[in-house]
């Protein structure tokens, strides 16, 4: 009991630590976030975006975390969602939408983003986000990225009228110097402090920097800048009081009414972007987070958490948010152990804005501005360049750029559309550079499981050539139509037989069976065959093969044949080969000595001796010959039936079939001759009459009948090395 109360206090003294480092990394990024979005509206609406953005970082704290399964994930608001809250509040404006309208609108949007999140995990689409492909993810990322430097180009250089970065940057008469010089501070102080310490997160450091900057400004040459009110180069007023907070939450649920359903409507493209974007952004921090700790998130728990949490965080009139990278990071690295952290930072972030509003109100936006483009810098993908290097990826980078373009060009809303449509390129693209024909052997150089008597073996050898073996792979749809027609058309011609393998096909289309109906009535008009093997299964995506082809109609002809193995199937083509009839071998007498194949070299008064060292032995169906671990002492040939070799597996595969003995044929040779134990099973697959020599025996005769003996053990040892032969034949076919 004492060392679990001991565990836990340390795991609480962690999540403390690690709640307060990853609030310090949170806070002011959420802080810049919501400026930025607000400020979009108006730049007297800076501190409402502040207050925004400490709203939702105390929001999305306490809940996301709370209903969530991930472990030291910090929810926080983020530059996604401030680059799409942005564009949208900047597109309203541009449409004469008043102010006080697109806030309400803002909180709308973010309370429709969560919804969408819900509906995303109670359906199971969380873990088909994460098959999204990198360069789509990545594109929208480095567009992101550009969109946040370009939005806080004109604050950072004090223009905050709302004038375009393109020509804030051609206009230097408009730029001010003390908000230039305060954000330049802010960045060059980020980016030196990780070298001098990581006690205090350098946005902090840097904002500290940008703050002591302002008011050595404001002391040692513009005394204006020390006014609260009216001034554009200060976030300005928040009220940070309990009862500010609580009028502005109520504030914005009194005026929420005014908005009507086609409003609503008009953002629900917007909410889906949003949604899904924040879906991706959280679950990629949940896998980096998974690989660290060595742990596996829910990602349909974590999507249903971030909606709640973003709802709660609309509703109190925070902005959206979504599993931070950065803070998390720091979270781990800083002691954090459960998801209590999550909650102490959201705790945290709620006792700053209430202790530290008044001050909170002096931070200035280009030092915001500062943070948010070093934030923006980050997130461009630069190692998406190196996709230029090589011709196979040239593709990739042009995804990737055509993403970015988009976003900057029109609306991250037509990014995310342009994204869907090039993952679905790029999905066409890889199934039609890889090959749906994993393997093509010919008839004469794959034998199946079933040994065959020399003079048979001869025969498959030659008339082989009338099979044609393909193990399929990957998907058959209509993309790769084409590419399956090309490598089947050349055999239509010269086989009888063509088998189809299809235990490594992972989708089969309507297109593609209806291809292989081509196939098959091209072979019907020959009297040949289409042979299929491993099809009645259920493929990943559902579907089973076998149910399709049915339903198609494909197999219901006799010219199609369909065998649970491919083993099953070449042995089936064998015996079309051979003419073999098997009702009619089981109608057949039991062979005696001189009719087997090992001694049709010898005259039968010769064996008359050899004979009565034998023993006739009989083993019902399914009836065990001999087990794996029994000792090598007997030589077994078949005068009638069939025995199945087969290798012992284990507690969870069953045993695997090595060869099939049948009439004629001898079995147990390799442990007699070396005298070692068995190495597999031997089971009767019907009703079997057999001839065994016992090792004692074969000692016995060999001092009476010297020459003979020799003459068995040549015999024995001829016939293995002839079935090694055509194993290696195989094997060698199988590499080409």
């Amino acid at each position: 009991m004492g060392m679990t109360i001991k565990l836990r206090n340390n795991a609480l003294i962690g999540d403390f630590w690690g709640g307060l480092a990853s609030m310090l990394v949170a806070l002011p990024s959420a802080i810049a976030f919501g400026v930025t979005i607000y400020a979009a509206i108006g730049p007297e609406y800076a501190g409402l975006g502040a207050l925004a953005g400490i709203l939702g970082t105390t929001a999305l704290g306490l809940i996301a975390p709370t209903l969530g399964g991930t472990n030291r994930l910090i929810t926080a608001p983020c530059a996604p969602a401030a680059a799409v809250c942005s564009a949208f509040a900047i597109e309203l404006v541009q449409s004469g939408v008043p102010a006080a309208f697109i806030v309400l609108m803002l909180t709308a949007l973010g309370l429709v983003c969560g919804i969408v999140q819900l509906l995303l995990g109670f359906v199971g689409v969380g873990g088909l986000i994460k098959y999204i492909p990198f360069p789509v993810v990545s594109g929208y990322l480095s567009g992101v990225g550009l969109i946040i430097i370009g939005s806080q180009i004109p604050k950072f250089l004090g223009v905050m009228d709302g004038t375009s970065w393109l020509k804030v940057l051609i206009a230097p008469e408009l730029w001010q110097w003390q908000s230039a010089l305060i954000g330049a501070t802010t960045i060059a102080v980020m980016l030196a402090a990780p070298r001098f310490t990581r006690l205090v997160p350098a946005a902090i450091l840097g904002l500290l920097a940008g703050v002591i900057t302002y008011f050595a400004i404001a002391y040692a040459v513009d005394d204006s800048l020390l006014v609260l009110d009216g001034n554009p180069l200060i976030i300005g007023s928040l009220g940070g009081t309990a009862s500010s907070m609580l009028e502005a939450i109520t504030g914005r649920w009194q005026e929420i009414g005014e908005l009507k359903l086609s409003q609503i409507g008009g953002l629900l493209g917007t909410a889906f972007t949003l949604g899904v974007l924040l879906s991706i952004d959280t679950l990629k921090t949940c896998v980096v987070l998974d690989t660290l700790t060595r742990s596996r998130h829910d990602s349909n728990r974590e999507l249903i958490a971030q909606g709640s949490g973003n709802i709660a965080s609309a509703c109190v009139g925070g902005m959206p948010g979504a599993g931070q990278m950065g803070a998390t990071l720091v979270n781990l690295t800083s002691g954090g152990q459960t998801r209590v952290s999550g909650v102490i930072e959201g705790v945290l972030s709620l006792i700053t804005f209430l202790a530290l509003g008044t001050l909170i109100a002096w931070i200035p936006v280009a030092s915001l501005a500062g943070i948010l483009i070093i934030v923006g810098v980050r997130m461009i993908d630069w190692q998406s360049l190196h996709l230029l290097e090589s011709p196979w990826t040239r593709f990739d980078f042009f995804v990737v750029a055509t993403v970015v373009v988009v976003a900057l060009g029109y609306s991250l809303i037509a990014a995310s559309g342009v994204g869907i449509v090039l993952a679905m390129f790029l999905f066409i693209r890889e199934q039609l550079s890889s090959t749906v024909i994993r393997s093509k052997v010919d008839g004469g150089s794959r034998f199946s499981k079933r040994v065959r008597l020399r003079q048979d073996m001869e025969v498959l050898e030659k008339e082989g050539s009338q099979m044609a073996i393909l193990e399929l792979q990957g998907s058959l749809f209509f993309g790769t139509k084409d590419q399956l027609y090309l490598a089947l058309e050349p055999e239509l011609a010269t086989r009888k037989f063509l088998v189809l393998d299809m235990r490594r096909v992972q989708s089969v289309d309507v297109t593609a069976v209806h291809l292989l109906e081509q196939i098959r009535d091209s072979l019907s008009e020959r009297d040949a065959f289409l042979v299929f093997s491993n099809v009645s299964r259920t493929l990943p995506n559902g579907r089973n093969i076998g149910e399709l082809f049915e339903q198609m109609a494909l197999t219901t002809t006799e010219h199609v044949k369909i065998f649970p193995e491919l083993d099953d199937a070449v042995e089936w083509v064998e015996d079309q080969i051979l003419g073999k009839n098997l009702e009619q071998e089981a109608d057949v007498a039991p062979l005696e000595l001189a009719d087997l194949e090992i001694f049709s070299d010898h005259k039968e008064e010769t064996l008359v001796d050899l004979e009565a060292s034998f023993e006739r032995r009989s083993v019902a169906k399914d009836g065990k010959v001999y087990s794996f671990g029994d000792p090598g002492n007997e030589l077994f040939l078949i005068r009638k039936g069939a025995v199945r070799i087969t290798l012992p597996g284990s507690r969870r595969l069953p045993g695997h079939h090595a060869l099939t003995h049948g009439r004629g044929d001898f079995f147990g040779g390799m442990a007699f001759l070396s005298q070692q134990t068995r190495f597999n099973d031997a089971t009767a697959v019907e009703d079997t009459e057999l001839y065994v020599l016992q090792r004692s025996q074969m000692e016995k005769f060999r001092e009476e009948h010297k020459r003979l003996a020799f003459e068995l053990v040549e015999a024995v040892a001829k016939v293995l090395a002839t079935r090694l032969r055509y194993s290696d034949k195989e094997l060698m076919a199988m590499q080409d």
